[in-house]
């Protein structure tokens, strides 16, 4: 996952031609759904949808749509959703690359819509996107993956003709929420710090991002110390002579493509107040579905990890 925290660089592949995704999109509209690259019109009742977008399958599969084409964010292998979600497919789509994916292969797959709602934003991929059918991107404000999950819902629903679904699969997942606030009334107004360790060093999630919105839902509130960090993209860096800002009441930490060890045994992660008080978890590999349900936080993945998380959180809040 070093690849998800790393600079998002363009591909310079270019399309000779569009294959009969350009006849869809010649198709009357279904609908149109607003972006920040403007009003997209998407036809009515597409068949042929792929998804790359973080979250975006399992959130056309929460609502009944099988995408054709999919990007594996978190890498659960397979089909590209977790455990939660497999048996949504009937069969399971081509499995299209995170960053630089690969146009050919998304316009073989002839779709008549392109789901990129959470995704880097960047002009040149939407553009790419588009030649070959309708894509809907990222609202205004969601550059660099920080779509909310109730827009990605919305406006994924809004693309499929499938409204009243969308906002069916939020209020039962507000109710979840609801319950495990309702059952943990200790996590309300205390702070929390969300943070991972690559080969790279510690980087702290800022607010807006999958994570830390899942905590907040859970009633916590984003520590104000890593409010103050200089964001890049969805992560601040934070030295190892500065870890001391991931500080929290409640710090959540895990390891990404680095043994567990190099969290849990890190001298400066160990002498963090929170980590020494006890008041700190962290997502090991014994720990992989629920570390990838927490991360992805689709509308599906929360909530698998709203029942999980609040029992293995509980023991670190004081």
């Amino acid at each position: 996952m070093r690849r998800i925290l790393a600079p998002i660089l363009a591909s310079a592949l270019l399309l000779t031609a569009c294959s009969g995704g350009g006849s869809d999109q010649e198709a009357a509209p279904g609908a149109t759904v607003d972006t920040k690259f403007g009003a997209v019109e998407v036809p009515a009742d597409p068949q042929r949808v792929v998804a790359l977008g973080w979250g975006d399958a399992e959130t056309a599969l929460a609502l009944g749509v099988q995408p054709v084409g999919a990007s594996d964010w978190v890498e659960f292998g397979g089909s590209g959703v977790g455990p939660w979600a497999e048996k949504l497919y009937d069969t399971a789509p081509e499995i299209i690359a995170t960053l630089e994916p690969d146009y050919e292969a998304i316009a073989a797959l002839d779709p008549d819509l392109i789901l990129d709602v959470k995704s880097s934003g960047e002009q040149q991929r939407y553009d790419r996107l588009s030649e070959i059918a309708p894509t809907v991107g990222p609202p205004k404000g969601g550059d660099n993956y920080l779509t909310s999950m109730d827009d990605q819902v919305t406006m994924i629903s809004e693309a499929l003709g499938k409204e009243d679904e969308g906002k069916k699969q939020l209020s039962d997942l507000d109710a979840q929420f609801a319950a495990a606030r309702e059952a943990n009334p200790e996590f309300q107004g205390k702070t929390v710090t969300v943070a991972a360790k690559t080969s790279e060093g510690w980087g702290a999630y800022v607010k807006g991002t999958e994570r830390v919105q899942f905590m907040e839902k859970l009633g916590f509130t984003q520590s104000p110390k890593i409010d103050a960090l200089k964001a890049e993209g969805f992560s601040a860096p934070v030295s190892e002579e500065k870890l001391g800002d991931l500080d929290a009441d409640l710090l959540v930490a895990f390891p990404i493509y680095v043994p567990d060890s190099e969290v849990t045994e890190d001298p400066g992660f160990k002498r963090i107040p929170a980590v020494a008080d006890g008041r700190s978890i962290v997502l090991t590999e014994k720990d992989d579905e629920l570390r990838k349900a927490f991360s992805l936080n689709s509308v599906l993945s929360a909530r698998y990890a709203v029942e999980k998380m609040p029992d293995l959180i509980k023991p670190a809040v004081k």
